[in-house]
């Protein structure tokens, strides 16, 4: 067991934490907490928003998946996470912050109506659980890997949530904002010193390129028949689309001082964190070269453990320090957001329609102690889901508010025919579809995408919703109408 890199790591934990209590001194009410006043500039909008994605399947997950795969087997992510990011800064950022809300369903109830407000809310919540999980299990591998196997990972899942959750209730998104903007330093130092050391253990970037050229790792396009295309539009659309109407990426964007800040932010946030995926990407196309084959059974059996076993076995203390503060980083600044955003929609969209009297300090009390609460659940759904990759959790958070949550948010904005009876429908032939195609019921979804059939039927939905009801009324109107006569 190395003590020094465990002091290390120690240090830079406790550091956070120190962060997250000052923050704590700053917050006076509910607005500060969860979107931090509405105050931050374009270089902290820019880091937190990049924080959004930049967790444990960005260091871990997409470069394992890159080597056995190629760029065809992350349209997912980075792809598709990345292209969120600027589809909110380029459509949605400016419009939904001159709306001055708290949330991403207030949103839904000014357009739709509190019933769609809890609706997609809740829909919003529970996406967070696997999203959520899926950093709380790599926060037990990190320390796991850390201690030689002294601590195990259930034991590394419970202390690294604490070390999260304590900095996150008392400072709230405050917090998360300043430790962003620290912890996304700490992360592109880290790992592109790692990346031009790895190179030299592989004998320089073009033997790296050469062994993913000859291994084909470059391919993007899936092959051409209809079911191929179909999972692969179905799996970019997944994220893209269906991580916008997200309280994490709402509470980032409309934390911004002004709504140009909020749109460029977006835009670059989301950018630097399509280039900055292909650095761990890297990192790990080096452990194939130096390890050989080794390091393609380790892809196959425990892809997680790649890139932590490279740096463990083949770099010195120094790089092994650097590396484990850029992947604490990447992981506490995700979790932090996505255990604070689930929070927030449930106090604002669900229980103050419940205890509509709340006044603001008990709302701010509802808030942490409900990201308590939260923590603990999804603890208990990460450690119940040992053994599911950290990729595959993260991707499968966000079909239900494709199909669900975001037809209402963009027909709300775009169309102004869009009503209350659209967005019903929308929800319920969205998520119905995308049930049917669950392999539990149905043979559906192995030739044709879940996710992608939810979404078409949604768009369906919310168009003859909004429509049928005008149309209706147009004929009944025309049969009482007397028929003009011509003189």
């Amino acid at each position: 067991m190395n003590y020094t890199l465990i002091t290390s790591v120690a240090l830079y934990l406790a550091a956070t934490l120190g962060l997250g209590v000052w923050a704590g001194t700053r917050i006076k009410n509910t607005t500060d907490f969860a979107v931090a006043g509405r105050s931050l500039p374009l270089i902290m909008v820019i880091t937190t928003t990049f924080a959004t994605w930049f967790g444990a399947e960005t260091v871990m997950g997409i470069p394992a998946k890159f080597v056995q795969g190629g760029l065809n087997a992350l349209i997912e992510d980075p792809f598709g996470a990345g292209t969120c990011l600027i589809l909110v800064g380029l459509f949605f950022a400016t419009k939904l912050y001159k709306l001055n809300l708290l949330t991403i369903g207030d949103y839904y109830r000014e357009r739709y109506g509190k019933g769609i407000e809890v609706f997609c809310s809740v829909a919003i919540i529970l996406s967070y659980l696997g999203w959520v999980a899926a950093q709380i299990t790599a926060l037990g591998l990190v320390f796991s890997v850390l201690t030689g196997g002294a601590m195990s990972e259930t034991a590394g899942m419970i202390v690294g949530t604490l070390a999260v959750l304590i900095y996150v209730v008392i400072g709230g998104f405050l917090a998360v904002a300043i430790t962003d903007f620290i912890q996304m330093i700490v992360l592109v130092l880290g790992l592109s010193i790692i990346a031009f050391f790895a190179s030299s253990l592989a004998g320089g970037a073009d033997q790296v390129f050469a062994m993913a050229t000859k291994a084909d790792l470059w391919k993007v396009l899936p092959a051409p028949t209809f079911t191929d295309i179909a999972m692969f539009v179905g799996a970019g659309v997944t994220m893209m689309f269906g991580s916008i109407p997200q309280q994490d990426v709402y509470q980032r964007v409309m934390s911004a001082k002004d709504a140009p800040t909020a749109r460029t932010g977006a835009v670059i946030g989301g950018a630097g964190y399509i280039l900055f995926a292909f650095v761990p990407m890297f990192v790990v196309a080096c452990a194939v070269v130096v390890m050989g084959e080794n390091a393609i059974e380790i892809a196959k059996s425990d892809y997680q453990r790649l890139l932590p076993t490279f740096v463990m076995t083949k770099m010195p203390l120094v790089m092994q320090i650097l590396f484990f503060g850029a992947l604490l980083s990447a992981i506490k600044s995700t979790s932090s957001a996505t255990l604070l955003a689930p929070a927030t929609s449930f106090v604002e969209n669900i229980l103050k329609n419940l205890r509509p009297e709340m006044n603001d300090r008990q709302q701010l009390f509802a808030m942490r102690s409900t990201i308590v609460v939260f923590a603990a659940l999804v603890l208990g759904y990460a450690i119940a889901m040992k053994g599911t990759s950290i990729y595959d959790l993260v991707s499968e958070a966000y079909q239900v508010t494709l199909v669900g949550a975001f037809v209402p948010l963009v027909m709300g904005l775009y169309w102004k025919r869009a009503t209350t009876q659209g967005a019903i429908l929308s929800l319920a032939l969205g998520i119905g579809t995308w049930i049917v195609f669950f392999p539990q019921i149905s043979t559906f979804g192995e030739h044709f995408p879940g996710q992608l059939a939810g979404l078409v039927a949604a768009f369906i939905g919310m168009v003859g919703g909004s429509l049928a009801p005008q149309v209706l009324k147009n004929r009944r109107e025309s049969r009482t109408t007397p028929e003009s006569v011509e003189v």
